[in-house]
């Protein structure tokens, strides 16, 4: 993607006074060193927004929104990158410079446009055959799914018929084969030989939120035909992680009605929109946190409308806690067991899912009933197990006064004082665990308990004092990093500072969303965690020792259990390995 000048960035972001852009939306007052107010991305009575106008960065205590003026901006008015840095420019008066761009830059956006346009062309003749004699009993298949005309047009709903012949008819468009392959619309066997991908399947073409086709799904049309659903891979301009389908159609009707339903299908997306509701698909797929924060540009509040079954629920769950993370006001609407959004509105129609929309949870009153359901409230096991189950959820809770009414509804529930589960959510939120994760595996980096005060120290020096900071990163091994929750954005800061492009202002910048939260959190702390970077540095040194030295414990134990005398040679040199890192650890203590 082609960018403005780094130096027209700096420059933009040291001519525009973050406290007097943010004081046009929020209401600030001079605290200390710092600015103070009420935050603007989450409901609160009591002020845990600060600016820092020396360093050019926001915080929020409370729901941990942080990132520097252009973030700002991108988050509150819901625009891009590139439509912050313009609304920036015109505040100070700057003329936008032109986009700049390297040859690879160049051949990256020619063959993303050749690709859009194969997936346009592709659309069109999907659509055609569904449209054609031959696709009549596939319009009767989505007649009778309760798909009209119009919202199958508007969907751009089309037919791969059984036979081979996309590739014919694209390659008599003028693609290569190549990029048919490359797009996804061509599967290349091991003999070299290519075939469509989406053969007797109805096709669903999946968008940018600007309309732009960037992917197709494809659903079974016979039943013993497998899979049911077949979606493109990902390609340089479609990650399913990063897209949400039926934006492009919703975005005018979310902006409008200020909330969204989020399914889970194709079909629950059709159904739901023909109805007239602002909503967008997962597609199926667990919701990630670049799905969320997409949708943050867009609204900042979410009915969940999942299917009833364990499956569905258990990701209602995991969505609703991902979601809040991400800053959302979050409900979820209950169906009965064996509907979902499609088979409801077919069966009841639009008036009653409506309804049910409207009588939906708060996600925390939820999360309670679903977790009570699941315990014996009247043992004092079941009672345990719920109150460990919830007070994690609990603890998470950004805002105190709300925090403590779910503490006070948990322990009627539970059948425990207000005072001792008050008293246990206070104790979890200062540890501040969290369970959510990244894509599934990784913890995420709002997690602060799992973040080291070395790693933490490093950070705020990193902004502070920037210059021995990245003497001290510099002075780490590669392997010293292994296992570091804030390794990306150390990483980020040793690439920038070989570029020579490094200052905390370009860090900010560059950080996702989540980190920039992590960096601003710290760096908003009054003092360090350790006294000086270096230190910072020699903690991280030792905690790599004290890794290895257990891991070689635990192989040398493991061999003595299978027989020393078996494994003599091998225990040694483990000794050996040992001694030597016993001997590293005494020199950085």
């Amino acid at each position: 993607m082609a960018l403005y000048p780094q130096q027209f960035i700096e420059d933009l972001k040291q001519r525009v006074d973050i406290v007097d852009v943010i004081q046009q939306y929020v209401s600030l007052k001079k605290s200390g060193a710092n600015y103070k107010g009420l935050c603007p991305f989450h409901n609160e009575k009591t002020p845990s927004f600060t600016v820092n106008r020396d360093k050019g960065f926001f915080h929020c205590y409370g729901c941990s929104a942080g990132g520097d003026v252009i973030k700002f901006l991108e988050l509150h008015d819901k625009v891009g990158f590139v439509e912050a840095v313009k609304q920036l420019a015109q505040r100070a008066g700057l003329s936008l410079p032109e986009l700049e761009d390297n040859d690879e830059q160049r051949a990256g956006a020619a063959e993303r446009e050749t690709l859009l346009k194969v997936n346009e062309a592709a659309a069109a003749w999907f659509r055609a055959q569904l449209l054609a004699p031959p696709g009549a009993r596939i319009r009767k298949y989505v007649a009778d799914r309760g798909i009209n005309d119009a919202t199958a047009e508007a969907q751009g709903l089309g037919f791969a018929p059984g036979r081979e012949s996309l590739k014919q008819a694209l390659l008599q468009q003028g693609f290569s084969q190549a990029t048919l392959v490359k797009a996804g619309l061509l599967v290349q066997r091991d003999d070299g030989t290519t075939i469509d991908r989406f053969r007797n399947r109805l096709m669903i073409p999946i968008g940018r939120d600007t309309g732009s086709i960037i992917a197709f799904g494809g659903r079974a049309l016979e039943k013993d035909q497998q899979p049911k659903y077949l979606n493109s891979p990902e390609t340089p301009i479609y990650s399913k992680s990063r897209t949400l389908y039926g934006l492009h159609l919703s975005k005018a009707a979310i902006r409008q009605s200020g909330f969204v339903v989020l399914v889970e299908g194709y079909f629950d997306f059709g159904q739901v929109y023909q109805a007239g509701f602002p909503v967008v698909a997962s597609c199926g797929t667990a919701l990630t946190p670049q799905q969320a924060q997409q949708l943050r540009r867009f609204v900042g509040k979410v009915v969940l409308s999942y299917d009833p079954d364990a499956a569905g629920q258990g990701a209602a769950a995991r969505s609703s806690e991902l979601l809040v993370g991400e800053g959302f006001d979050v409900n979820v609407a209950k169906l009965p067991a064996g509907a979902d959004p499609d088979t409801f509105i077919q069966k009841n129609g639009g008036a009653a899912y409506g309804e049910r929309l409207k009588q939906s949870q708060p996600y925390l009153d939820y999360l309670l009933d679903r977790a009570a359901a699941g315990h014996n409230l009247n043992s004092d096991e079941g009672r345990v197990k719920f109150l460990a189950e919830m007070l994690p959820i609990a603890a998470r809770i950004p805002d105190e006064a709300m925090r403590d009414r779910f503490g006070d509804r948990l322990a009627f529930k539970a059948r425990v004082t207000d005072e001792v589960v008050r008293a246990q959510i206070r104790k979890a939120a200062v540890q501040k665990q969290t369970t959510l994760f990244r894509d599934g595996v990784q913890p995420r980096l709002t997690s602060f308990g799992n973040v080291t005060k070395a790693e933490k120290g490093l950070i705020w020096w990193l902004v502070h004092e920037p210059g021995p900071a990245l003497t001290a990163l510099e002075s780490l091994d590669p392997e010293d990093f292994a296992g570091l929750i804030s390794r990306s954005v150390l990483d980020l800061a040793l690439e920038l500072n070989e570029n020579r492009g490094f200052s905390p202002s370009v860090l900010l910048e560059r950080l996702s969303t989540i980190e920039a939260q992590l960096v601003t959190g710290i760096a908003s702390e009054k003092e360090p965690h350790v006294n000086d970077a270096e230190s910072c540095a020699q903690i991280i040194r030792r905690m790599r020792c004290e890794r290895e030295h257990a891991a070689i414990q635990r192989e040398i134990d493991h061999l003595q259990e299978l027989g020393a005398s078996e494994h003599s040679s091998r225990i040694d040199a483990l000794w050996a390995q040992k001694h030597e890192l016993l001997r590293r650890l005494e020199g950085l203590i």
